[in-house]
C-alpha cells in the first residue's frame, strides 16, 4: 500500500467515460431484455438494495438478474459514487489513484465513475463473488472506449469474513455493506482500511445506511485513517441517531431502457446515498459541508451545515449584503463544501455567517 499520493495529476476537465458513455455501453449490451422476467428479478433486487435482506451468498444469482440490475442500478450507482469520489477529489487536489480495487463491484459501476473523476493510466481489480455479474461487467468495460476499463481485471472473491485485498491506492465498496451479516461487514472495512490509500464507501441513502456508513467510519478512524468526505473533521458524528441521517442526493438521468425497468415516466431520479472518503496521506477537508437542499428565499439563502467538531451542525443565512458570497448561495448544491473555495486555493475560502 502506497501512504503518499499518487504522482498522476487529477484531471476534473477531460475524463474518458461518462454517464452517457455507459447508457450506451448498457443499451447496446441490454437491448430485448424480457420486461416481465427484468421486472420480477428488479422487485427482488429492490428488497436487498434498500438493505432488507443481509446475507452471506450473492445477491446477483444468474445473467437474467445481473441484466435486470445493470439496467436498474448502475445509472444510478455510478452518479452516486462519483459524487462520494467528487468529495475525495476535492479533499485531494493533484492527487489521482495509479491503482484501484473495487469490493463487490459487481458490473461496475464504480469502476465507472472512478474513470469518470481521474484520467491517466490506473490498474483496476473488480472483485465480486457472481461471476454472470462480473462477466456482464467485463462486456460492457470492453464496449466503454476507456484504456483503463478495457484493461481491468475481473476477479470472482468471497465477500465476507476471510476477504484479502491486493493493497491499492484507492479501495471503493459501494452498495455493499447492508448486503452482509455484522461480522463480515466489520471484516470488509477492516480489510479495507489496511489495503487502501484511501477508502471510500458508499450505502443508499437511508437511516439504516447512514447507520452502516457511521459504524464503518468510526472503524476507518480507528484503523488510523483521515476523514476526506463528507465530514469537515474526525471527531463524533454530530447528528443522534433515531432523529436525522446524514445523506446527500445525485441527479441521474434515465434512458428510455431504464425507464421500462422502473417502470417510471420521467427523464430522471434522484438518487439519494450516504458515503464516507478517508485515507492514509494529508487532505484538506470542507470547511464545512451543505446537508441540505439549500431554501431560496427573497432576498436570502438558508443553509444547513456540519461544520467543524467545535460547531457540528449549523445554520447559515446568506443575504444580498453578503455581495458574491450570496451569489454563491444561490448557485449552491446539497453536499457541496460551503464557503466554496475561492480561485486562489482551495484553502483560502471566504468568511461565511453561521448560526446555531
Amino acid at each position: 500500500m502506497n501512504d503518499s499520493p499518487s504522482a498522476f495529476p487529477s484531471a476534473f476537465p477531460s475524463v474518458p467515460t461518462s454517464a452517457g458513455t455507459l447508457r450506451t455501453a448498457l443499451g447496446g449490451l441490454l437491448d430485448g431484455l424480457p420486461p416481465k422476467q427484468a421486472t420480477a428479478a428488479v422487485e427482488r433486487l429492490i428488497a436487498s438494495y434498500r438493505g432488507q435482506t443481509p446475507t452471506d451468498v450473492p445477491v446477483l444469482r444468474d445473467r437474467s438478474d445481473v441484466a435486470a440490475y445493470a439496467a436498474y442500478r448502475m445509472p444510478a450507482t455510478f452518479e452516486a459514487v462519483r459524487s462520494a469520489l467528487d468529495g475525495l477529489a476535492e479533499a485531494a487536489p493533484g492527487w489521482a489513484p495509479a491503482s484501484h480495487v473495487d469490493v463487490g463491484g459487481g458490473t461496475g459501476a464504480a469502476t465507472w465513475a472512478v474513470d469518470a473523476t481521474w484520467a491517466g493510466p490506473r490498474g483496476t481489480t473488480v472483485l465480486d463473488w457472481a461471476e454472470p455479474a462480473l462477466a456482464l461487467g467485463q462486456e460492457l468495460a470492453a464496449a466503454s472506449g476507456s484504456p483503463a476499463l478495457r484493461a481491468a481485471e475481473w476477479r470472482k472473491a468471497v465477500i465476507g469474513t476471510g476477504i484479502s485485498l491486493p493493497d491499492a491506492d484507492l479501495v471503493t465498496v459501494s452498495y455493499v455493506l447492508g448486503e452482509l451479516t455484522p461480522e463480515a461487514r466489520r471484516a470488509v472495512v477492516a480489510e479495507a482500511a489496511r489495503a487502501g490509500g484511501a477508502v471510500v464507501l458508499v450505502e443508499p441513502g437511508t437511516p439504516e445506511g447512514y447507520l452502516r456508513i457511521r459504524e464503518a467510519r468510526d472503524q476507518l478512524i480507528e484503523a488510523g485513517l483521515k476523514v476526506a468526505a463528507p465530514c469537515p473533521h474526525d471527531g463524533s458524528c454530530p447528528i443522534e441517531p433515531g432523529q436525522d441521517w446524514c445523506h446527500f442526493s445525485a441527479r441521474v438521468s434515465r434512458s428510455s431502457l431504464h425507464r421500462k425497468v422502473k417502470g417510471g415516466s420521467l427523464a430522471y431520479e434522484d438518487e439519494k446515498f450516504s458515503y464516507v472518503a478517508a485515507t492514509r496521506f494529508p487532505v484538506e477537508p470542507a470547511a464545512s459541508r451543505i446537508t441540505r437542499r439549500p431554501q431560496i428565499r427573497k432576498g436570502l439563502v438558508l443553509l444547513e451545515l456540519c461544520g467543524p467538531q467545535d460547531t457540528g451542525l449549523t445554520r447559515a443565512t446568506v443575504t444580498k449584503r453578503h455581495g458574491g458570497l450570496y451569489r454563491a448561495a444561490r448557485d449552491a448544491d446539497w453536499g457541496q463544501e460551503w464557503p466554496p473555495p475561492t480561485p486562489e486555493g482551495h484553502g483560502d475560502r471566504p468568511t461565511a455567517p453561521t448560526e446555531h
